[in-house]
């Protein structure tokens, strides 16, 4: 009743919520009301409650109240919090802090002194914690702390990929949705999963396990009981149950690292698992529940393998509404030196033995890594294994000038080696680097045979005889010289390009 006592708030409708079994003491409320507040409008609102103690209960009552209201959100709306049992008030604050209840919180106190007036004082709570600078500020430091917690405390310097993980963390504190990670082998994937599920921890309570796997070791009836578990017997050497991955996962997070690799049956059950969150294992009829979070890694262009018929488009669909494409450590050359400060203090963590550069050693290293011809084509991997070579070879904890050259010739052996394998050198002569980097080997090579035949034919006529002297004969219109021209056009190259 104290609420329509102060002089400052106007209440023009008044929900009161009461127990039938207090009726009387809800009809003497509502003649005060009345006598202290003509104008207010009171409507009582009968709550059929067991025990007011029952957060279950409680909080299920007024979630449907907050339904049945439907308060108008462009009203200036209360909640009092003040009276109820402590289990109604902590149901009412979650119900208005969802904005379930559109509205700013009221809290009222008795009188503090004997002489004072009856009605206490009133005082509002607003939830939208963006207007209070010190908690914006804290809530800024908070996404900071969160960003460096993610890239492991490495102060990376690229651009692109800081605001790459400034938006995954993002995600990660506010969404259970699958996650995509792509980009290529040694970007990093597997170790940002395993942070991603840290910081899910750590900021939404999450409770279950971590669980990796590599789908390109899961193999046909092996694939299907890793995953999804299987019943004894069901197959030959099923000895004894096992509850699979899934299984395992449930209430944490699953991390499929290459999942263009799955199968489309294990493709077929896992989309089922992602929406129904149920699965058979093999050789049962009861559904088994597992409710986890999804992150899939692929260094595949999954559109092209759905194009291809290997990847099924509604399991894509459903796991690349987050999408994020980790770039290599060549397109981040920037982040080597910190990368590099960072694999040596996890070295020390393992050996226990602290390792450095002297300054000549480090200065030839980073030159060599920074260089233009630096592939870095095993990317983290290539580093993290250099550095370890450098450090077991390091004479009294000290990485020499020695060891780097000695690694530098490793690593350009090392790639020169793996370019040799797919050498294309008529693409190299037409196509820039960058291109011949986003494109599958099986494109390259394919290519690079139509290109020799150009450059061996006088006309694109007769290129197209020699390419297409089967698919031809089937033909009832033979426009080879068409058929030749739009396939070079995917790759933006022309007839008198190939030809210069």
């Amino acid at each position: 009743m104290a609420i329509c006592q102060q002089e400052d708030l106007i209440v023009d409708h008044y929900y009161l919520l009461s127990q039938t079994n207090f009726r009387k003491l809800t009809n003497e409320i509502v003649g005060d009301i009345h006598a202290v507040s003509p104008e207010t409008e009171v409507t009582v609102v009968d709550l059929e409650m067991g025990d007011v103690w029952d957060f279950q209960e409680v909080y299920s009552t007024l979630f449907d109240l907050a339904k049945r209201l439907s308060l108008n959100p462009r009203d200036e709306n209360l909640v009092h919090i003040t009276t109820g049992s402590h289990v109604m008030q902590i149901c009412m604050f979650l119900l208005t802090e969802s904005r379930h209840f559109p509205a700013k919180l009221l809290q009222t106190s008795p009188p503090r002194r004997k002489n004072s007036g009856p009605e206490g004082t009133a005082q509002l709570i607003d939830l939208e914690l963006a207007r209070y600078d010190q908690l914006a500020s804290r809530f800024d430091q908070q996404t900071m702390d969160d960003i460096a917690f993610l890239k492991s405390g490495i102060p990376t310097q690229n651009k692109e990929f800081n605001r790459l993980i400034a938006r995954i963390e993002q995600v990660a504190i506010r969404s259970t949705e699958p996650m995509l990670l792509t980009g290529p082998t040694g970007a990093g994937k597997s170790h940002l999963a395993r942070r991603i599920y840290d910081l899910a921890v750590h900021r939404r309570g999450m409770t279950g396990e971590f669980v990796e796997v590599n789908c390109a070791t899961l193999q046909g009836q092996a694939a299907m009981s890793a995953l999804f578990g299987h019943r004894k017997g069901s197959y030959t050497g099923a000895t004894s149950d096992r509850s699979g991955l899934l299984r395992t996962a449930n209430k944490g997070m699953l991390f499929l690292d290459e999942i263009g690799e799955l199968g489309l049956d294990e493709q077929a059950m896992l989309l089922r698992a992602i929406e129904e969150k149920i699965f058979y294992p093999l050789g049962s009829d009861t559904p088994v529940k597992s409710s986890f979070q999804l992150i899939c890694g692929t260094n595949r262009d999954l559109q092209k393998e759905v194009d291809a018929g290997n990847f099924r488009e509604d399991l894509l669909a459903r796991i690349h509404l987050w999408t994020f494409q980790l770039p290599g450590l060549a397109e981040r050359k920037e982040d080597i030196e910190p990368n590099l400060e960072y694999e040596l203090s996890q070295l020390a963590q393992r050996t226990g033995k602290r390792i450095r550069f002297n300054k000549e050693a480090s200065r030839a290293f980073l030159d060599f890594a920074l260089a233009p011809d630096a592939a870095w084509r095993g990317n983290f991997r290539d580093l993290n294994a250099a550095i370890t070579r450098m450090a077991t070879l390091a004479p009294e904890g000290r990485i020499t000038v020695q060891e780097v050259q000695e690694e530098i010739q490793r690593l350009r052996q090392h790639w020169g080696e793996q370019k040799q394998e797919t050498r294309t050198p008529v693409l190299e002569e037409l196509l820039y680097a960058e291109s011949l980097e986003q494109m599958d080997l099986f494109d390259r090579m394919q290519l690079e045979k139509v290109l020799e035949i150009c450059r061996g034919s006088r006309s694109l006529a007769e290129a197209g005889r020699t390419l297409f002297q089967v698919s031809r004969l089937t033909r009832s219109t033979r426009n080879d010289t068409d058929r030749i021209r739009k396939y070079l056009a995917k790759f933006g190259l022309t007839w008198e390009a190939i030809q210069a």
